[in-house]
């Protein structure tokens, strides 16, 4: 069974609210504008709000309030705050847990990353082979500060990983035990603003052998916004992965990862002229393209292909826009 949950149309609202309506027209126009949830165990009640299993929605959760960082419809996220924001990176290359090898390359990486993200204005900081206790201290004290005068928080994590954990030094556990930090009702300076997570790790075991591509013939191409408003707690997150669930990610020993490799190079070369989704693409391509596993004494890990996958609670595009030449980073 599913409860009939009220949802506000705002823009009905706002054109009934510049009509003149007086509060009794607008209650009206809310109680009639009527969604159902696709949940089990909700009891059907009254139109008057969702019931679940003996209680309503929590009050508390209608009880947060956050500072609005842009215009409500604006379609960029406000990159000209006073800071570009926190940057954490938390590089493992030792493993307490016997069965994982040491991530020869991750220095490379985490180094190249450190300057590509202070060059866009990042105050970054890197975390060596940390136990998921530091890992979690880190994130919470991160979380604990006042970000009203940043654009956005940026994490990255250069691991191994399997199925859908990664692995701090001593222990595996999911990314939800870090980006939950940064919920808009837990920080609430940073709701709004962008959250973004970078994740260098396998997600599996799997192998991609890739597919030829042969030319043949012509190839195929063709030719009211000041008004308050609630987002979900949840908006406003972007999710990088190396590579999609269930496969390896590669990493070059000398060189570094593959995805790094490509994620540095965008940064460096288009970072502020792309915005992120466009230069993810960019990634993307660059790993897609570019890279061919070189393991001839392993036939079946030789010449083998990788592609990063994106998930994006983005809500508006963003771009990393130059800061005026007084502001530092922060």
């Amino acid at each position: 069974m599913t409860d009939e949950c009220i949802t506000r149309n705002f823009s009905l609202l706002n054109r009934s609210n510049s009509g003149g309506s007086s509060n009794g027209q607008t209650k009206s126009n809310r109680s009639s504008i009527i969604d159902n949830t696709d949940a089990k165990g909700c009891m059907e009640g009254s139109s008057g709000g969702a019931t679940g299993t003996g209680s309503g929605v929590p009050s508390s959760i209608n009880k947060y309030v956050a500072r609005m960082p842009v215009d409500r419809y604006a379609s960029e996220y406000n990159m000209n705050h006073k800071y570009r924001g926190q940057a954490i990176i938390f590089n493992h290359e030792f493993f307490d847990i016997p069965s994982l090898k040491s991530r020869a390359g991750t220095n490379v990486d985490a180094e190249e990353l450190r300057k590509a993200l202070k060059s866009l204005g990042f105050d970054v900081s890197v975390h060596k082979d940390c136990k998921l206790r530091d890992i979690l201290k880190y994130i919470d004290k991160a979380a604990s500060l006042d970000h009203t005068d940043n654009d956005c928080i940026a994490i990255a994590i250069l691991s191994h990983g399997e199925h859908g954990y990664i692995y701090a030094k001593d222990v595996q556990y999911k990314l939800d035990a870090i980006w939950h930090y940064f919920t808009a009702h837990i920080c609430p300076t940073l709701a709004g603003k962008p959250k973004l997570f970078f994740i260098q790790a396998c997600q599996g075991d799997r192998l991609d052998a890739g597919v030829m591509l042969e030319k043949n013939g012509v190839t195929e191409t063709d030719g009211e916004s000041s008004m308050s408003y609630k987002i979900p707690i949840h908006a406003d997150f972007l999710f990088s992965y190396s590579t999609i669930p269930g496969y390896f990610s590669w990493r070059n020993t000398t060189n570094g990862s593959w995805y790094m490799q490509s994620l540095i190079q965008e940064l460096n070369t288009n970072g502020k002229k792309y915005d992120i989704l466009t230069l993810l693409t960019f990634v993307s391509q660059r790993v897609a393209i570019d890279f061919e596993s070189n393991v001839p004494s392993t036939p079946l890990m030789d010449r083998q292909k990788q592609i990063p996958c994106v998930t994006s609670m983005l809500t508006r595009i963003l771009r990393f826009t130059d800061k005026p030449s007084g502001n530092k980073a922060g």
